[in-house]
């Protein structure tokens, strides 16, 4: 009867023993599950159980742990010829505020700005300014472990802010970059940022997928890509769309001009940025985004081919020719040929 009033008793007052400064509860729910594997949960519950059956140690009894240490608060059977056992168990356990702190590894807000977070700004300030192909020496492991860690330390808040705060003070140096760039450079500087930075979210979304699930989407109803995207949005393109966009219909009417892949890459990023932006050359962006413009309709096929035609001639001025001799000689035996085979089919000899 003494070990199940035990058991019923120190079940629920347990829970305070592990609840470190940070509030965060170690219990078999809590985060601590997490890092110490689901067979720590129950660990004090054994040792007491244990202890319990095995009955008070031999010798001279010990006296019992004060309440006022916070350790075992709530865990002392009720009857009081048990205080000697209870203590006799506090003392063998021993846990005191060090040792929890080394056994939960828990992680503090001053161990968070000094150790974790500057392992996270680095990789961060590597990724946004890496180019296409470039090797990286982070550790993505290490990086993914220090955000996993800090958020089951309840970090997640602190953690977003200063992601946040990190890309918007990156993509604020881009931006003033690119005021400073001349015009013949700007198309091409503008794909260049664009291009690395959807580029860099490739690999910091993932990196984040634990605060993003548990915190970003649970807490704020958001998703962090489109967060990163969002910013990407305020801080660089809205400031530069209406000095772009002239530019790029400029370079349209001049084949060539810039190539073909830039143009593709900037219109279909600012598609993506801002869908309601192919208000302002609804021509330019249906070249490279589908359904764009309205169907086409029977009785404006005569102006869709005097386009074609257009087009045509621009390109011929510019250089480019539709065919050179051997392909002209090789429509003719097409050609030719095809008469030939259809005389025949109709008997013709």
């Amino acid at each position: 009867m003494e070990e199940e009033s035990m058991e019923e008793e120190g079940g629920g007052g347990c829970e305070s023993m592990m609840d470190d400064q940070n509030h965060n509860n170690w219990g078999a729910g809590g985060y601590g599950q997490h890092l110490l594997g689901p067979s720590a949960a129950p660990l004090g519950d054994r040792f007491l159980r244990g202890a319990a059956a095995a009955g008070p140690p031999a010798g001279p009894e010990l006296p019992a742990v004060p309440e006022a240490n916070g350790v075992l608060r709530g865990c002392e059977p009720a009857g009081a010829a048990s205080k000697g056992g209870a203590g006799a168990i506090a003392a063998a356990i021993n846990i005191n505020a060090s040792t929890s702190k080394f056994l939960m590894n828990v992680i503090t807000i001053e161990d968070y700005k000094s150790t974790y977070w500057p392992k996270l700004d680095s990789a961060i300030d590597q990724l946004l300014t890496q180019s296409p192909g470039d090797y990286i020496p982070i550790s993505y492991e290490q990086i993914y472990s220090c955000v996993y860690k800090c958020v089951c330390q309840q970090h997640s808040e602190q953690m977003y802010s200063d992601l946040i705060k990190k890309i918007t003070n990156h993509l604020e140096r881009v931006s003033k970059e690119l005021q400073a760039s001349p015009p013949d450079l700007y198309i091409e500087r503008f794909n260049v940022a664009l291009g690395q930075y959807m580029g860099a979210l490739q690999s910091i979304v993932p990196l984040f997928i634990y605060m993003n699930k548990f915190y970003i989407e649970t807490k704020l109803n958001r998703d962090l890509k489109d967060d990163l995207i969002k910013l990407f949005t305020e801080h660089v393109a809205e400031k530069h769309i209406y000095n772009l966009m002239p530019l790029l219909l400029e370079a349209q009417s001049t084949p060539f001009q810039i190539t073909p892949s830039t143009m593709a890459n900037i219109v279909k990023g600012l598609y993506t940025l801002r869908p309601e932006w192919v208000q302002m050359a609804p021509a330019l962006f249906s070249k490279f985004i589908p359904n764009i413009l309205p169907p086409a309709v029977e009785s404006e096929l005569q102006e869709y081919a005097a386009q074609d035609q257009k087009l045509q001639r621009e390109l011929m001025q510019n250089g480019f020719t539709r065919g050179d001799q051997s392909r002209k000689r090789a429509g003719e035996e097409l050609t030719y040929n095809g008469s030939s085979a259809c005389a025949s089919s109709r008997g013709y000899r």
